[in-house]
Formats: C-alpha cells, sequence, structure tokens
C-alpha cells in the first residue's frame, strides 16, 4: 500500500477513485509539508520529497497541482493553494478583464518517492477556459471556475467519475498507474 501524503481529501477521492480499477491500494497520511515559492511544479513537489521521506516508511506519493491563466501570465500557477486561500475564485475572477482570452491549463505533478531511492515524476494537463462566474459545489479549490475543453460544465458541476474522465490529475495518475504496473507493483 503506497501512502498519499495531502491534507487535501479530494485529491486523495480523486486518485483513489482513478487507481482502483488497476487494484493500486493508497492510504492518506494527512501530513503537511513545506511547500516552497518556486517557478515549476516539479520543484515543488521534489523539495518536499526529501522531507516527506524522512517521516513515512515505503512509498508515497505527493501531488502538486495549479491553475495556468493565459490573460494572467499563468497565474496563480505554483502558487494556486495560497491564492485560493487568499481571494478564492471570486478574486481570479475580478482579476479577469472582460474581452481577455480566457484560456487557461490546470496542471498536475504526481511524484512517486521512497527514502534511498529516486523518485518518479508523473505529469497531467487539462486545458479549458475560466467561467464568467463560479458554477458548482463539487469538487474543492478552483474547480468552480475552469471549464475542461473550453466548453460545458465546470469540474465542480461534474461527478468525480466525470471529473476523472478529462482531469490533469487523472491523466498524471493514469501514468503512475502504468508505471507501477509496468515495474509489478
Amino acid at each position: 500500500m503506497i501512502a498519499f501524503v495531502s491534507t487535501n481529501r479530494g485529491k486523495f477521492r480523486e486518485v483513489t477513485a482513478r487507481l482502483a480499477p488497476s487494484g493500486i491500494r493508497l492510504r492518506r497520511v494527512d501530513a503537511p509539508y513545506p511547500e516552497i515559492q518556486a517557478d515549476r511544479l516539479e520543484d515543488v513537489v521534489s523539495y518536499a520529497s526529501r522531507i516527506v521521506a524522512t517521516r513515512i516508511r515505503g512509498e508515497f506519493l505527493i501531488d502538486d497541482s495549479g491553475l495556468f491563466i493565459d490573460a494572467l501570465n499563468g497565474f496563480p500557477g505554483v502558487y494556486s493553494s495560497y491564492v485560493y486561500r487568499t481571494i478564492g475564485c471570486d478574486g481570479v475572477l475580478r482579476l479577469m478583464r472582460r474581452g481577455v482570452p480566457r484560456t487557461a491549463r490546470f496542471e498536475s505533478v504526481v511524484l512517486l518517492g521512497r527514502r534511498g531511492r529516486a523518485s518518479k515524476l508523473f505529469r497531467g494537463a487539462c486545458t479549458g477556459t475560466i467561467a464568467p462566474s463560479v458554477r458548482g459545489s463539487g469538487g474543492f479549490g478552483f474547480d468552480p471556475i475552469f471549464v475542461p475543453r473550453s466548453r460545458g460544465p465546470t469540474f465542480a458541476e461534474m461527478s468525480l467519475a466525470e471529473k476523472n474522465a478529462v482531469s490533469h490529475r487523472a491523466r498524471a495518475v493514469d501514468a503512475l498507474a502504468t508505471y507501477l504496473q509496468r515495474r509489478g507493483s
């Protein structure tokens, strides 16, 4: 069983649901870890993995994701968690001027680590647009303002299965599952 280190129950639900058909089981470890200020998601999880490796026995997963809005030069990007806590979806919508392109993408990097071994990184992305208003009550974070594939419901208006069929995190987790199956774990 692999430890999924996250304080975010929503991420855990998404990842366990996506891995279940592969027979890969996770246990959630609700433990915060430091998130450095960096320009890339890969740098954030790589730094965190060095700390987590000293606290967790066996294999572990860390996920870092971000919403990258083209009209805001990729903001909030790696700072998505902080921006969500401080200004939320409404604050991001206020930053979006009328008439600017609303294109955006969610990116996710999942790290598989273990003390004394090299980490493996798995990436996923989902392109879409920013909705003109908050829509839906499901999901978490910026899900209520992100419309995958630029039309239709926001992530927050989708069921878990619908979101997992197209999301950035699901794509990263699929790459992880393929790796684990090939490795024989």
